[in-house]
Order: structure tokens, then C-alpha cells, then sequence
């Protein structure tokens, strides 16, 4: 039974733990996606989502906060500068976790962990600005109407000429 297991320990101490997430989370914020364990993935989006919520806010305080749990001045400067101007008008859900299948060693499961508005390949938005690519016969149309009026003008000589 798991009552009031709130955290997955993943098999470490505390300290351990803290600190595998806090690189984790640089390298997220750093790289915008990475290839984890599935279990390591679901702790990081507990662990990253509130970083960036606060992150909204650019303030003193709230990068103090941020600080505390990254140790990192750069992911700070990202996440602060870069990450936040892009989910500014989301609500939440910043992270994307998509299943890779199960590793070969140990077949643990293996995840890919992505910002989700830094997503190139995949954006609903970006789809429908894309021009569609249309055929129109008009085109050759348009390069045979001048042969066409040569033609006409050059019956209406002969005409003229009989």
C-alpha cells in the first residue's frame, strides 16, 4: 500500500535525489528536452512546472526561489529570460513526457521530456499558418494567351491582306 507516499524516492537519499533533479532540470531548461527514465520524468514535472509558474513573474524574490532548487545562474538566466517569455499565456502544463519504449540494458522505461512551446516539429498553431501549396491551371493559361492573340492578329493581316 502507498498511503501518504506523496514523492517517488526513486531509490535515493534525499540529497541525492534533490540534486538529480536540479541537473535534470538545468539540462531541460538548458537543451529544452531530454531522454529519461519514465519515473525520473514524472518527478521532474513535479519538480520543473512551479519553477516555471514563477517564473512568469520576473521579481527578486521569485529568482531567489528559482535559484534555491536549480544552483545554477545560466538555467536561472534561461529560464527567467527565455523560457518565460514563451509560456507567458499558458495557463500551466509546460511539460511534454512522449513513452520511447524500454531500454535495452535494463528495460527500464524510457521517456523524452520536452518544453512544450519550444516544439518546432510538433505545434498545432504553426500548421495552420503554413501556405498550402495549390495547382493552377491558370498559369499556363495565362502563357498561351499571348500566343493566342499573335495568332488572332496574325489572321486578322491575312484577312486584311485578301
Amino acid at each position: 500500500m502507498r498511503h501518504r507516499k506523496k514523492i517517488n524516492h526513486l531509490g535515493r537519499k534525499t540529497a541525492h535525489r534533490k540534486s538529480m533533479l536540479a541537473n535534470m532540470a538545468c539540462s531541460l531548461i538548458e537543451h529544452k528536452r531530454i531522454n529519461t527514465t519514465l519515473a525520473k520524468a514524472k518527478a521532474l514535472r513535479v519538480f520543473v512546472e512551479p519553477l516555471i509558474t514563477k517564473s512568469k513573474e520576473d521579481t527578486t524574490h521569485n529568482r531567489r526561489l528559482a535559484f534555491a532548487k536549480l544552483r545554477s545562474k545560466e538555467a536561472i538566466i534561461t529560464l527567467f529570460r527565455d523560457v518565460a517569455a514563451k509560456v507567458g499565456d499558458r495557463p500551466g502544463g509546460y511539460l511534454r513526457i512522449i513513452k520511447l519504449g524500454n531500454r535495452l540494458g535494463d528495460n527500464a522505461e524510457m521517456a523524452m521530456v520536452e518544453l512544450v512551446d519550444f516544439n518546432e516539429i510538433y505545434d498545432p498553431k504553426a500548421g495552420s499558418t503554413k501556405k498550402k501549396s495549390t495547382r493552377r491551371a491558370g498559369k499556363k493559361a495565362k502563357s498561351t494567351e499571348p500566343v493566342a492573340q499573335d495568332n488572332k492578329e496574325s489572321q486578322d493581316n491575312e484577312k486584311k491582306e485578301d
